[in-house]
């Protein structure tokens, strides 16, 4: 099919004839937009004649808009973003891109100084991750202006950003710890030995959210989908956990929000020891809230005044256990890694574990074939014995 060109079907329709609107070049009093009765011509009016003055928006001078007000502006105007994910771009732009480009018209934004700000900031010493998410925010807000008709092209679309490498979790070997010792250096993201683990659950064992990281370092929970858990989710019977919800600290509450992607939404296999761990703690949170005449709210790890427990309250508490038993600094989140490693050890979650993986943005082991075997009440078996067996073996 041959496509016409614009002259060509422009030409089929007839021009509009304005010259019955005009009068020696001026619009006929009566029609819409035409001036008052003495004639004067719609250039020449005063400003006091014309009525209120517009408001200069961006639609009607694209080329006046600054790169930082638009990205404010686009910024308000996301309406659906998780919260997270909101902190994450106002931390982008107050810390990065704000001060970098301050003054600089949109119209003025180019690949070749787009270029040149993300050097800067490698060059600073920034990580290839973190200049890659700032890079991604400003794609993000350029994209919205080209749909808005702001600019006519995105000028990141031809910037060259490093991929950046997944960082490797490693292993605390013993050589690592010496090393640990001696340097004090310690990996980007580390993962205790299952004797090492062992180790930190038995220090543990009297604390009241020793149930929370024994459930966190076995079965691969994140903190916030541990500090979201409640009683109607587990099914201590069938030895399942369901999560649905998070907690979270936003502006200054704890509040339950989505999970982090919908594959999050998931069963999660008890193995016994967990189990046994979560009926211990129902009794004892049970019996503290009866002594002390508080309201539970419902949730499994709670705070002193039986609220939802703050996650970051969960990260302090797991920091000071593993400094008073002498272990290997590792990050809360490293006990899902950890817990990752655990089940390919066993190899009975393949791909769960995969999926703990990436999800995580780590370079994990690659994917066997095969149905997931991560989620039957077989797999919390087969972690619970391998983990005792090498608990009885170290």
């Amino acid at each position: 099919m041959r496509t016409r060109p614009a002259s060509e079907v422009w030409s089929r329709f007839p021009r509009p004839n304005l010259s019955r609107f005009l009068i020696r070049g001026r619009l006929r009093p009566g029609h819409c937009g035409s001036p008052s009765q003495s004639g004067t011509t719609l250039e020449a009016r005063p400003p006091s004649a014309q009525g209120p003055q517009r408001v200069q928006s961006p639609e009607s001078h694209p080329e006046a808009v600054m790169v930082v007000a638009w990205l404010q502006t686009w910024l308000t105007t996301r309406a659906r973003l998780r919260d997270s994910t909101r902190r994450g771009y106002q931390g982008h732009l107050r810390c990065h891109l704000r001060p970098r480009l301050r003054g600089v018209l949109l119209a003025d934004l180019d690949a070749a100084r787009l270029q040149r700000l993300f050097a800067s900031m490698l060059e600073a010493g920034m990580t290839e991750a973190t200049v890659r998410r700032v890079f991604c925010t400003l794609r993000s807000a350029l994209n919205a202006a080209v749909r808005e008709r702001l600019i006519a092209d995105n000028p990141a679309r031809y910037v060259q950003i490093p991929a950046g490498r997944r960082p490797h979790a490693v292993i605390w070997t013993r050589r690592r710890v010496r090393d640990w010792h001696r340097t004090g250096a310690r990996p980007p993201v580390a993962v205790w030995t299952t004797a090492q683990t062992r180790r930190f659950l038995k220090a543990a064992a009297g604390h009241r959210l020793f149930a929370a990281y024994h459930l966190i370092a076995l079965r691969g929970l994140r903190r916030g989908e541990a500090c979201g858990l409640r009683w109607a989710d587990l099914d201590l019977d069938a030895g399942l956990a369901y999560l649905t919800r998070q907690v979270q600290h936003v502006a200054g509450k704890l509040t339950a929000c989505p999970l982090k992607t919908e594959a999050s939404r998931r069963a999660v296999a008890l193995d016994p020891s967990t189990i046994a761990a979560l009926r211990a703690h129902r009794r004892a949170q049970y019996c503290d809230a009866r002594a002390r005449g508080i309201t539970l709210s419902g949730y499994v790890f709670t705070a002193p005044g039986g609220g939802p427990l703050c996650p970051e309250h969960l990260t302090r508490t797991f920091n000071k256990l593993v400094a008073d038993a002498g272990l290997p600094p590792v990050r809360l989140h490293d006990l899902r890694h950890g817990a990752a490693t655990l089940m390919q050890g066993r190899g009975v979650a393949a791909d769960a574990t995969f999926r703990v993986w990436c999800e995580d943005g780590l370079a994990g082991p690659a994917a066997l074939p095969g149905a997931c075997r991560g989620c039957g009440p077989a797999a919390g078996h087969a972690v619970d014995q391998g983990f005792l067996a090498a608990g009885c073996a170290g």
